[in-house]
């Protein structure tokens, strides 16, 4: 049987990357799929490729109005929510140029990044957790980082962004969890979607870093989140989950050990 047979989940920030393998992997699971993104027309492209039972809505994680037209949308569509995965990020190349650090980061870049990655997943969580819990329940998932475990030279919005993720997440769970939803963030680390391909140098990098022979591909991700998404899932809840190839699970020696080997 499919694991989200008859489950109705939107993926904000679907159409590209991580947030699409999502797509297709929940549709292949028997959900249907609302696929929310800025970019409408590789998101419609995307939504007609899954059949009937998918959806394209233009999303605007900026934009309060347009985060409630999502959620508004799919129950006017489907009549329910039981998945919520909140997955955008405020990633452009000319928005990564500006976070830097503490001193040097314009108030703009930072407000603009907490904006998108922190307060589109509570406003989306705010407007989906009605009707999820008139569902009886259901699962909220939230596209965290490796980057808001750790510090790091530069992206300090980025970084401290998805640390907020984590802890909204905890409060999310606490908050609802006795009527039926379940919260937990998933983190990963470098994963090699068409935009990391294109940064070899940082890929270089981080290479002997990890514990796996090769770094996690976009439906790595999608495959956590489906079992997140599930009734497999059932007694999880309030976790940050890493997807990172063991990336932060050794101590910082390990790769200069090895090359001393």
């Amino acid at each position: 049987m499919s694991r989200l047979d008859k489950k109705v989940a939107i993926v904000a920030g679907g159409a590209t990357g991580i947030g699409a393998a999502c797509a297709r992997r929940y549709s292949r699971e028997g959900a249907r799929v609302i696929i929310g993104d800025l970019n409408i027309d590789v998101a419609r492209e995307l939504a007609e490729s899954l059949g009937p039972d998918a959806i394209a809505v233009r999303y605007d994680a900026s934009d309060a109005d347009s985060i409630k037209n999502l959620i508004d949308t799919t129950v006017e569509t489907f009549g329910t929510i039981n998945v919520l995965h909140n997955n955008v990020a405020l990633t452009s190349p000319a928005v990564q140029a500006l976070d830097t650090t503490v001193v040097d980061i314009p108030l703009d870049t930072w407000n603009a990044i907490l904006n998108v990655n922190v307060t589109s997943f509570l406003l989306g969580s705010k407007y989906a957790i009605p009707h999820m819990i008139e569902a009886g329940g259901g699962s909220i998932i939230n596209t965290s980082s490796d980057s808001g475990r750790v510090g790091d030279l530069v992206r300090t919005a980025y970084g401290a962004s998805k640390a907020a993720v984590i802890s909204l997440t905890q409060h999310i769970a606490v908050q609802y969890g006795l009527q039926g939803i379940r919260c937990n963030a998933i983190t990963p680390g470098v994963i090699l979607s068409e935009q990391m391909k294109s940064d070899a140098a940082l890929v270089n990098f981080i290479k002997p870093h990890i514990l796996t022979p090769e770094f996690g591909t976009p439906d790595d991700i999608a495959s956590l989140a489906t079992f997140l998404a599930s009734d497999e899932s059932l007694y999880i809840t309030g976790q940050a989950i890493a997807c990172d190839g063991g990336h932060l699970a050794h101590q910082p020696q390990m790769a200069d050990v090895r090359r001393a080997q």
